[in-house]
């Protein structure tokens, strides 16, 4: 056997084994989308019928009608797309200054923000509870959105190896001709970066659209409850109901599939270009 034909054999197996993986990884979507088109005895019959007969779009109208979806759906767009841009606006800008501006303290401060990295979020719980208490922010979306201004350190991290793979020539040529520092990271090295920044947004919106445990413990009111939280509140009284049930939790991950789906080559290109790869 050639080189050639056993670098073909190895790209079949290789491609076999990822389509048999992606139909594992396909299958509970699938599920959750035929049973949300299901009639509820149509959900328990054995053996399981993947494909709904009739399909009930009605699930979708009655699951809006039961919760104040579009409520819901609009305290989730708002606390996801301001804990977004915030994370967009700072960490871009704090992962330049660890990469590519020197200023005394930056390597320490550089190993504290790794150190947070390995703190357990059960840890600063309570602090940080009490902390937005003594601020009267407890009932409000502020707890989810004012800490993203300040920086993710994970994200930051990221971003900072992307800008390290920069070359500093550029950095020195804007320099040479008058360019300060924010100038040159505002028109030079930030448009560089647009994969990173955008594979981390898209890391945030992710982590906020399906946040839990922040809008459990801030948000009061059921009148700012975010979509996590109504599932929650379906399931506790509507647990039976799977139809329904599936059709809200369908309505939930659509938008990050959609939005994955048409960012997947920049996300990809983001990832790959900091330095985080197999």
């Amino acid at each position: 056997m050639t080189a050639k034909t056993s670098k073909k054999v190895k790209n079949y197996v290789a491609q076999f084994f990822l389509l048999i993986a992606s139909v594992f990884f396909l299958a509970p979507f699938i599920w959750m989308v035929s049973t949300s088109l299901k009639a509820l005895d149509q959900v328990y019959t054995f053996p399981p019928e993947w494909i709904p007969n009739p399909f009930v779009w009605q699930n979708y109208v009655d699951a809006m009608d039961y919760i104040p979806f579009f409520t819901y759906l609009k305290n989730t767009v708002l606390i996801t797309g301001f804990s977004t841009l915030g994370v967009v606006l700072t960490c871009p800008l704090v992962a330049y200054s660890f990469a590519k501006l020197n200023w005394k303290g930056r390597d320490s401060l550089f190993f504290i923000t790794i150190a947070v990295m390995m703190i357990p979020g059960q840890v600063t719980m309570i602090p940080l509870f009490l902390l937005f208490e003594k601020l009267n922010w407890i009932g409000t979306a502020l707890p989810l959105v004012i800490p993203a201004f300040f920086g993710v350190p994970f994200y930051i991290f990221l971003l900072r190896q992307f800008f390290l793979g920069l070359p500093n020539e550029l950095k020195d040529a804007a320099r040479i001709d008058g360019a300060g520092e924010f100038r040159t990271y505002w028109q030079i090295m930030l448009p560089l970066a647009k994969s990173a920044v955008l594979a981390v947004g898209l890391f945030q919106f992710m982590a906020a659209w399906t946040d839990f445990m922040g809008p459990l413990l801030y948000l009061t009111e059921p009148g700012s409850y975010t979509l996590s939280l109504g599932l929650q509140q379906f399931q506790s009284q509507k647990g039976t109901q799977w139809g329904l049930m599936m059709a809200v939790s369908t309505m939930m991950t659509l938008p990050i599939i959609l939005l994955f789906f048409f960012l997947q080559k920049t996300f990809i290109q983001g990832i790959t270009f900091s330095g985080i790869k197999g």
